[in-house]
C-alpha cells in the first residue's frame, strides 16, 4: 500500500496551528498537511467518519473511539464595547456580570457548572461572530475564549478577563486505534519533541575494533652498577 500523500488536520476557530505546520513541513516536505477550519462538532463527526486524520478542538466532547490529550488551557474573557464601565478595571468576575446581557451563540463550547453568568438575552445568535456584530450593537456582552476575542476584533469592542470563570480547554484529537506513523508524528510535534527525537529502539553499538597495528617495543634500560661494586 502506498504511503499516504497529506495528512488532514481540523481546527476550530482561534486555534492557529501556523507553528505545527511549519514544523511539518520541514520535517515531512513530501507530505502536505491540509488544514480544515471546521467547528468542534464538525471535527470530531470528520474525524469518526475517516475523512480528518484528527483535529485541534475545545472541549467538552463525546470521547468514545477517540484519543484526546490536553494541549493548553485559554482565558476566558468578556467582549464589551469600549465605553462599558467594566473597561475601568484591568479584570472583572462572574458577578460583575450578574445584571448584564449575556449572548449565548449556539456554538459556544464553554462548560458553566455554576451556570453561566448574566441574564439571558431575547435571542440567541447561531453563531460566535453574530454575537460579537450584537454586542457592537449594544444588545448585550459575550463571554468567550480570549483567542475568539482576538480574531473577531473591532475598534469598537475590548474585552477583559473573567477571572472566576472556567478556562477552555484546547486538545488534539484522533481516532481511538493504532497510530499511523504520520499520527505519530504530529502527536510529537505538538508535543514538543524534535526532529531527532525517536521512539524507536536506539541501534546496537558496533564494537570497537581491535588496534592491529604492531606496538613498538620498549628498549630495555641496565641498571648502572653501584658505586664500589666490582663489576664481574
Amino acid at each position: 500500500m502506498s504511503a499516504p500523500d497529506s495528512f488532514r488536520l481540523g481546527y476550530v476557530p482561534g486555534v492557529t496551528p501556523g507553528k505545527w505546520a511549519r514544523m511539518w513541513a520541514d520535517r515531512r516536505p513530501r507530505v502536505s498537511l491540509e488544514l480544515v477550519p471546521a467547528t468542534t462538532d464538525e471535527a470530531v463527526e470528520q474525524i469518526r467518519a475517516g475523512s480528518l486524520d484528527a483535529g485541534l478542538v475545545r472541549l467538552p466532547i463525546d470521547r468514545t473511539g477517540l484519543h484526546a490529550i490536553p494541549l493548553y488551557t485559554e482565558t476566558t474573557v468578556v467582549v464589551v464595547p469600549k465605553d462599558h464601565l467594566l473597561t475601568a478595571a484591568d479584570e472583572t468576575t462572574i458577578v460583575e456580570l450578574a445584571d448584564e446581557i449575556v449572548l449565548r451563540p449556539h456554538d459556544d463550547t464553554l462548560g458553566w457548572p455554576d451556570g453561566r453568568p448574566g441574564r439571558a438575552g431575547a435571542y440567541e445568535p447561531a453563531t460566535t461572530a453574530e454575537a460579537v456584530e450584537l454586542v457592537a450593537a449594544g444588545v448585550g456582552l459575550l463571554v468567550v475564549p480570549q483567542s475568539l476575542a482576538r480574531l473577531h476584533h473591532r475598534r469598537d469592542l475590548t474585552y477583559r478577563p473573567l477571572v472566576d470563570a472556567p478556562g477552555s480547554d484546547v486538545v488534539l484529537t484522533w481516532p481511538d486505534a493504532e497510530n499511523t506513523e504520520l499520527m505519530e508524528e504530529f502527536i510529537g510535534i505538538v508535543r514538543g519533541r524534535t526532529a531527532n527525537t525517536t521512539r524507536t529502539p536506539a541501534p546496537k553499538a558496533e564494537p570497537a575494533k581491535r588496534d592491529t597495528r604492531p606496538t613498538k617495543k620498549t628498549p630495555t634500560r641496565r641498571t648502572p652498577p653501584r658505586r664500589g661494586t666490582r663489576r664481574r
